[in-house]
C-alpha cells in the first residue's frame, strides 16, 4: 500500500507505551481474537472513522480481521506503517488501536488514527488514550506535524 519507510532508517521505533490504564504495543496476528471482539463491540463507532464513507468493519470476519492484523505487521516490520493494540493492564482486554501512516497532505509528516472500545467513547479513559498517543507522537517519534483525520486538526 504504501511505497517507502515513514521513519528514518536509523530511528528506533518505540516497541511500548504504558500508562496507568492501558499499554500499547505491536499490533500482531496473536491479537486476532480480543481485537475483532473490540472491532465489532464498536462497529458503529468505527464506520466513516479510518476512511470518508467507509463501512468497515461491517460484515467483518475473524478471517478477514486475521488478514489485516497480518498485514498491519508487516507494514510494521518495513517501516511503511505503525499499528498498536491498546490492552488493558494486564493484558486480557483489547481496549483499541492506534495507528500511524503515511499522510496523504504534504503538509503533514503522517496521519495518525485512533480509537477506544464503544463501551469507552466519552469516558476518561478514551481522552487519557488520545492523549497519550499524542504526547507520545510528539514526544518518541520524529514527527513534526501529524494530521489527525476524523478528529480535530494535528
Amino acid at each position: 500500500m504504501y511505497s517507502r519507510p515513514i521513519v528514518p532508517a536509523d530511528f528506533i521505533v518505540p516497541e511500548r507505551l504504558e500508562m496507568a490504564g492501558f499499554v500499547l504495543r505491536p499490533l500482531t496476528v496473536h491479537d486476532v481474537i480480543r481485537d475483532y471482539d473490540a472491532v465489532m463491540s464498536s462497529a458503529a463507532e468505527l464506520k466513516d472513522r479510518m476512511q470518508d464513507g467507509s463501512t468497515w468493519p461491517d460484515g467483518l470476519t475473524v478471517e478477514e480481521n486475521l488478514i489485516d492484523l497480518a498485514w498491519h505487521q508487516r507494514e510494521f516490520t518495513i517501516r511503511h506503517s505503525f499499528a498498536y493494540t491498546v490492552m488493558s493492564r494486564d493484558g486480557d482486554r483489547c481496549l483499541g488501536c492506534c495507528y500511524i501512516y503515511p499522510a496523504s497532505d504534504a503538509a503533514f509528516d503522517a496521519a495518525a488514527y485512533y480509537w477506544a472500545r464503544q463501551s469507552r467513547i466519552g469516558d476518561a479513559a478514551d481522552q487519557a488514550l488520545g492523549n497519550a498517543f499524542r504526547g507520545w507522537l510528539v514526544r518518541d517519534w520524529p514527527f513534526r506535524r501529524v494530521a489527525f483525520p476524523g478528529r480535530e486538526p494535528g
